[in-house]
């Protein structure tokens, strides 16, 4: 059973991180760098700490709050994030646009 639940927490969290800012930001890093193994162990270091206060704190707040509400609370927090990030990503393609007219018209 513990052998399970690791294995589809690993699963889980492993295409969570594909191509997500940690990993865009570890590969920037380890572009500018030629130490790849120090890179390696600072992001699996904070990936492990970052993974280890969520373990804590979830399974801290599960023991008052019933399974429905977290589960909405993050709901609703993944659907802002997302929101956020649709309209942020609409703003830069304006911004972008706007300053590609200015090149052209000067």
């Amino acid at each position: 059973m513990v052998l399970s639940l690791l294995l589809s927490t690993f699963i889980t969290v492993f295409i969570a991180e594909l191509g997500d800012k940690t990993q865009l930001a570890t590969l920037t890093i380890s572009g500018t760098s030629d130490k790849p193994l120090a890179v390696f162990l600072g992001s699996s270091s904070a990936l492990v700490f970052a993974s280890l206060l969520g373990a804590l704190t979830g399974g801290s707040i599960s023991s008052f709050l019933p399974e429905v509400f977290l589960k909405s609370i993050a709901s609703i927090t993944f659907f802002i994030i997302g929101i956020r990030l649709f309209t942020n990503s609409f703003a830069t393609y304006k911004e972008e646009k706007e300053e590609k007219e200015e090149k052209e018209n000067n």
